[in-house]
């Protein structure tokens, strides 16, 4: 399992599992530390996506008690900015600190950080289905090895599908990865970002052979 969200307000945490099983990695979610340090005597996780308020044993005890027996980079989330709680959290042993309200791209962000420094990660730099070739690295893409002018929020879109190939991917979940959970920008914004892309990937955009539309749904990248 990649990482071990622990959180307690129900609606966060399902949308933070949502938007990380949504971007590739695995996730379980639980809602006290109890429950997590009960998780993860029976299972190993490569990240943790700690909260610091949680009832019962609060964020710091728990990252405590986890650091005398696990090595995983932590990730604190709180809505406690001042400094000495940010200092705790690193002397206890975080990695890293987000301040809650947060981004959920950053969050995601972050969390890659967090990976490709512990494990010296590259997954994913490049994505390939069928003659669609994507360098997300370079943020280049190629069909048929001539390349495509796919830029900004349409590279972001095509990234977020090429690694869900075959998943039905929420509207809501699209949107709020890619631009992020607290926007002021319309959510028709995707529909128009969606027919864009179809555009410039699609032999026929009106018969799409990659973006399908999953009707009241989402969208479906591939089979």
């Amino acid at each position: 399992m990649d990482i071990l969200i622990i959180e307690d307000n129900e609606e966060l945490g399902k949308l933070i599992f949502d938007f990380i099983t949504a971007s590739g990695y695995t996730a379980y979610l639980a809602e006290s530390a109890e429950e997590a340090l009960s998780k993860l005597d029976g299972e190993s996780y490569r990240l943790l996506l700690l909260d610091v308020m949680l009832p019962g044993q609060d964020g710091f005890s728990a990252l405590t008690r986890i650091r005398k027996k696990y090595n995983m980079p932590v990730l604190m989330m709180s809505a406690r900015t001042d400094d000495d709680s940010k200092i705790l959290g690193m002397e206890t042993g975080a990695d890293d600190y987000i301040e809650k309200p947060f981004s959920v791209p950053v969050l995601l962000s972050k969390i890659r950080a967090l990976m490709r420094r512990a494990y010296g990660e590259n997954k994913n730099d490049t994505l390939t289905y069928k003659n669609l070739k994507v360098d997300v690295a370079s943020r280049c893409v190629t069909k048929d090895g001539k390349p495509l002018e796919i830029n900004g929020k349409e590279f972001d879109i095509l990234v977020m599908f090429m690694r869900n190939p075959g998943r039905v991917l929420d509207k809501n979940a699209i949107f709020d990865e890619i631009w992020g959970y607290y926007s002021e920008t319309e959510m028709s914004s995707l529909n128009v970002y969606i027919r864009w892309l179809r555009e410039k990937i699609e032999d026929d955009p009106k018969e799409p052979e990659f973006i399908k539309t999953v009707w009241r749904v989402g969208y479906k990248f591939g089979e």
